[in-house]
């Protein structure tokens, strides 16, 4: 059973830095994209930054200068966030998503969540 592995999370005060790391856990075919979305009380679930085994990346506007996501290919699929200077809204519950292939059948298709972890950043 394919599974995302997160770990990295804490509490840390404003201007503080912290590391998340994401694992693919089982076997299987091909990675296509890694991310990590993060979800505040009260609101919904948004992208903070995605890279793909193409070399692209992409970033939400509050985290550009500020978050770095690390590049994933098709035999590294850990997908680092660094996270500097953070905010008291950078606060929520951090998931990690990976999408890809079981198999080389064009139909198994994965799109997978980790359980989540919890940045808390006070003032």
């Amino acid at each position: 059973q394919v599974q995302l592995v997160e770990s990295g999370g804490g509490l840390v005060q404003a201007g503080g830095s912290l590391r998340l790391s994401c694992a693919i856990s089982g076997s299987i075919f091909r990675l296509v994209a890694m991310g990590w979305y993060r979800q505040a009380p009260g609101k919904q679930r948004e992208l903070v930054a995605s890279t793909n085994t193409g070399g692209g990346t992409d970033y939400a506007d509050s985290v550009k200068g500020r978050m770095t996501i690390s590049r994933v290919n098709v035999k590294d699929t850990t997908v680092y966030l660094q996270m500097n200077d953070l905010k008291p809204e950078d606060t929520g519950d951090y998931y990690c998503n990976a999408r890809g292939y079981y198999t080389p059948s064009p139909g198994a298709t994965f799109d997978l969540w980790g359980q989540g972890t919890q940045v808390t950043v006070s003032s």
